[in-house]
């Protein structure tokens, strides 16, 4: 089911966004096993996302090194330690304390990390991030760090079946992609767009989506 899976998901995902810009398919792994993802992985997934630090510490050497690394969940300063020097693309910066923590972090190992600023697009109580609105703040603040290198931007849409309003904010997304972007430049990733919402927010400008139960079906939390 997961090589059958990830060969549709491949072939179905378009190459570029409406901007031209390639897409990059991030195979989410959370709760998954190391067999499951290392199959994903033979079958053509070159990026992996987890959100859980020891679920990374305790499966990555076991994981296929091809696959580059992303870390997509939210970020306690005490669990940078399982992760510093081994991810990639740190996803989901969503305050500023996790980020002068991974600047210190990067410092102290003599590397610069790559982050994403996440923006609490939908303004939910449940989820973290930046507010939309202090967007340009929240760059400038992180950017003046050390060892941190910000390519882009992160979101998680809102659980709705209301289609205009999940267009609105993946669209409001890319004009703040694009504001940062034409102002301050090195902008790569917009992430944005999950199983249940991706071909929209691609629709909208997403060059980066993040898919799980689409590979490897519903999670089982056991």
């Amino acid at each position: 089911m997961i090589e059958e899976n990830v060969k549709n998901l491949l072939e179905s995902i378009p190459e570029h966004n409406p901007q031209g810009e390639k897409i990059t398919f991030v195979a989410a792994i959370k709760t998954q096993t190391v067999e499951n993802i290392n199959r994903a992985i033979r079958a053509g997934i070159r990026d992996i996302g987890d959100n859980h630090a020891q679920e990374f510490r305790d499966k990555n050497d076991s994981i296929l090194p091809e696959a580059r690394r992303h870390f997509i969940g939210h970020l306690q300063t005490n669990k940078l330690k399982y992760l510093i020097g081994k991810v990639g693309l740190y996803q989901s910066i969503d305050r500023l304390e996790i980020a002068k923590a991974l600047s210190e972090k990067s410092q102290k190992a003599g590397i610069t990390s790559e982050i994403l600023l996440q923006l609490n697009i939908g303004n939910e109580e449940s989820k973290s991030g930046f507010d939309p609105d202090d967007a340009e703040r929240a760059y400038l603040e992180v950017s003046a760090l050390k060892n941190l290198k910000i390519t882009g931007l992160m979101a998680m849409l809102p659980e709705s079946d209301d289609e205009a309003l999940l267009r609105s904010l993946a669209t409001r997304m890319r004009e703040t992609y694009d504001n940062l972007n034409a102002k301050y430049g090195g902008f790569v990733h917009l992430s944005m767009g999950m199983s249940g919402d991706w071909k929209l927010c691609v629709e909208c400008g997403s060059n980066m989506i993040r898919l799980g139960t689409a590979i490897f079906g519903p999670r089982h939390y056991d």
